[in-house]
């Protein structure tokens, strides 16, 4: 035994370059910043299927390494912010972007979100110019890319024209204290907050700033060059 401890001790002190560089390293995504992998479309456009997403642990909270518990609080999720989250109902850690903020009143009405009265604007990128606006670029029968702006921001979004669902149409809804109203990008293809409902505080982990690098799971896996280091809007 004597023989065996002092074996462990001197690897110990031959290797604490790298032991406390691991350390650091565990510490560093438990606590600071973390890379999440993107699996699914959920967020298209904006987040693709193959990215890896680059995630600020420090933008509201500072949290016990590997858990949601919150040591100090130093900001809260604002609209139109790409979030981080341990789902309890959806039992996985999911990525949305947070549509309304508490005391928020929300209504979607064929996928036209209104918050608290102000009705969201829709512009198309097809041809490159915003004349097609409101409802006439929901009405279409492919998946189109539009910009859709709200109160005090603006994104992409994917819609499935001529597609109906339920979940298209819900409200009006009072989001309540402590709670968010998070929906993927991917508006025709995202279990979000329609599915899982309000997504308390304390589930938020981070923010998703950009992504770091990605890789494109039709050729090979093969990185897509054009995405490296890609800010997230």
């Amino acid at each position: 035994m004597p023989q065996i401890t002092g074996k462990l001790g001197k690897m110990l002190r031959n290797n604490r370059g790298l032991i406390a560089f691991v350390f650091l390293m565990v510490v560093f995504r438990g606590a600071i910043a973390d890379w999440n992998v993107v699996p699914t479309g959920s967020m298209n456009p904006t987040i693709i299927e193959g990215d890896r997403i680059l995630v600020d642990k420090l933008a509201y909270d500072i949290n016990l390494p590997f858990t949601t518990i919150s040591l100090l609080q130093l900001d809260n999720p604002g609209r139109g912010d790409i979030v981080v989250f341990e789902s309890g109902k959806a039992g996985k850690r999911l990525v949305k972007r947070v549509v309304a903020v508490p005391g928020d009143v929300v209504v979607m009405r064929n996928n036209q979100l209104m918050i608290n009265g102000e009705p969201a604007v829709y512009r198309t990128l097809e041809q490159g110019t915003p004349d097609n606006n409101d409802n006439e670029v929901l009405s279409g029968s492919s998946p189109i890319t539009v910009t859709e702006s709200m109160l005090d921001y603006s994104h992409p979004i994917q819609l499935l024209r001529r597609y109906h669902s339920p979940l298209q149409n819900f409200g009006p809804v009072a989001v309540p204290n402590d709670h968010y109203l998070m929906m993927g990008d991917n508006r025709d293809n995202s279990a979000d907050s329609r599915v899982y409902g309000f997504v308390p505080r304390g589930e938020i982990t981070g923010q998703a700033k950009r992504v770091l690098f990605s890789l494109d799971y039709d050729r090979y896996y093969l990185p897509r060059a054009a995405r490296v280091l890609t800010p997230l809007l």
